[in-house]
């Protein structure tokens, strides 16, 4: 269940973010050249990522967002592939799923994307995700934000910061948890309302939203059908809330007209939805409900016989949170003889036989995928996982290293092979990556303080001293005169607290 912010909290938020996110419109369909843009004056694209990444650290920090990788994998495919059609190769983008059974989605800046499971879960097919998905898109390609900064110059970024500094202050008395979860999402909520409440730039969104869709290949009237379905909600019974997407992004008949205007100017095109999508908005399903029986129950409302391979793969994943293994083995065996191709299939048969204690079948399940679909992301973490469980942390340690040397990790990924390396007796290393897992949630000190704990091991190679030396100045450089003030001389001590790291 999510943890927001009081109302008065959140609308103090609003104000702040109001400040901030107004109107502009870019120009339309007319090439000139590139004379630079007075925004980038008052927030360059440099200082939108930094920003952006501040924020996206908070809500880490708020363990709102799904750490699923199948989901995080599904999720940033089709962003990517909506956003390469509007980016100009200025915006890199992050998409991440959000823990939250209201409707929603909102762009921070820096290309920062975050979706709301319920979102995912209203959505009738993947053409409605990605039109939702590109109108994000283009808030962030079109530099809505710095272009309503510059338009509201008189607020300066010092002011904005104090009085979000008010808002923390004013909700101090709800608990670090609360505040904690609740910031974190409200910034975006409260950003994303803002940007939207201005019509100019929702209208330019969409403009923008369709022609990406239509040109990445979905049905341009993708996004035009999901406004629908939510305006629909507000004709619901006056004690049923209003999806918060519709507060966030204000829909009316003018403008879902336009938008299916718009998306006649498009070819027709026809899509089926991918088996990622339903097996993302599966996975989503079990997750959100409260027990294990709650969701088999679910999946067995129908019968084997009537579902298709979606719904069979759900039901085996729901035996296989309630612990109905040699269950969940019968439906992931034939799914994946039947549609090898589908990596999430090969994931849930591996971790179906280490369950049931067949390892050395595991491992040639695993190890067949891996040469069918190499440094797959969600395929090496789960299987990384499943020889930690095993006693293989060598092998994991190694498995995971190829894969996070060539792939962007997330810090949980990070904290993943931190755990691999201590457990394989790679004590340096471990601390290594547990300081860079600190260094990606914002704690620069904590940081520091493994790679000083790490050069004290007296097995420690003089190779690793001179990395972790230079790291450590390296960090340093960005460290603010409080942070260096408040900066250990050692650093966390003792294998227990190392260990708790990890989990």
């Amino acid at each position: 269940m999510s943890k927001v912010l009081p109302k008065h909290a959140l609308l103090l938020t609003a104000i702040v973010a109001a400040t901030v996110f107004v109107s502009g419109a870019g120009a339309d369909e007319i090439n000139l050249p590139d004379l630079g843009s007075p925004a980038d004056a008052i927030l360059s694209t440099n200082k939108e990522s930094q920003i952006g990444r501040s924020i996206m650290r908070d809500i880490r920090k708020s363990g709102q967002v799904v750490e699923d990788p199948l989901v995080t994998e599904y999720i940033n495919e089709i962003g990517n592939r909506v956003a390469a059609q509007t980016n100009d190769g200025d915006h890199d983008f992050t998409f991440f799923v959000i823990d939250d059974h209201r409707i929603n989605a909102f762009a921070l800046p820096g290309g920062y994307i975050g979706v709301h499971s319920g979102l995912l879960d209203a959505t009738r097919n993947e053409d409605e995700l990605a039109g939702v998905l590109s109108h994000e898109v283009a808030h962030v390609t079109q530099r809505h934000i710095a272009r309503a900064i510059h338009a509201n110059s008189r607020q300066s970024l010092l002011s904005t910061a104090i009085m979000l500094g008010a808002v923390l202050a004013s909700v101090a008395g709800a608990g670090p948890n609360v505040l904690q979860a609740g910031m974190a999402v409200a910034q975006g909520t409260a950003a994303q309302q803002q940007i939207n409440f201005t019509r100019a730039n929702e209208y330019e969104a969409d403009r923008i939203g369709i022609s990406a869709l239509a040109d990445a290949g979905f049905d341009p009237y993708g996004m035009a059908s999901f406004f629908e379905v939510l305006s629909r909600q507000t004709t619901r019974a006056p004690d049923e809330r209003t999806p918060e997407f519709l507060l966030t992004h204000p829909v009316s008949t003018a403008r879902i007209a336009e938008a299916r205007n718009r998306a006649r100017n498009y070819p027709l095109i026809r899509s089926d939805d991918s088996i990622s999508y339903g097996i993302a908005k599966t996975r989503l399903t079990v997750a959100r409900m409260d027990t294990a029986k709650e969701a088999v129950a679910y999946f067995e409302k129908r019968s084997f016989e009537n579902q298709n391979d979606i719904e069979r793969y759900g039901r085996s994943h729901a035996y296989f949170r309630a612990g109905q293994y040699s269950k969940a083995l019968d439906i992931v065996a034939e799914l994946v003889e039947k549609d090898p191709t589908v990596i999430a299939y090969h994931i849930a048969l591996g971790e179906t036989l280490v369950a049931l204690k067949r390892q050395r079948d595991a491992t040639q399940v695993f190890e067949h995928a891996l040469d069918l679909f190499p440094r797959n992301v969600p395929l090496v973490i789960s299987y990384g996982e499943r020889l930690l469980e095993i006693g293989q942390p060598v092998k994991a340690h190694t498995l995971l290293l190829d894969l996070l040397n060539n792939v962007a990790p997330t810090p949980e990924q990070v904290r993943l092979i931190a755990r691999a390396a201590s457990e394989a007796g790679e004590d340096a290393e471990s601390l290594y990556y547990l300081s860079e897992y600190r260094l990606m949630i914002g704690d620069l000190v904590g940081g520091i303080g493994f790679l000083q704990q790490a050069l004290r091991l007296a097995d420690l190679q003089e190779i690793q001293r001179i990395r972790f030396e230079a790291r450590i100045d390296f960090i340093r450089e960005f460290m603010n005169e409080e942070q260096l003030r408040g900066m250990p001389r050692g650093g966390p001590t003792g294998t227990s607290a190392r260990n708790t790291q990890y989990r």
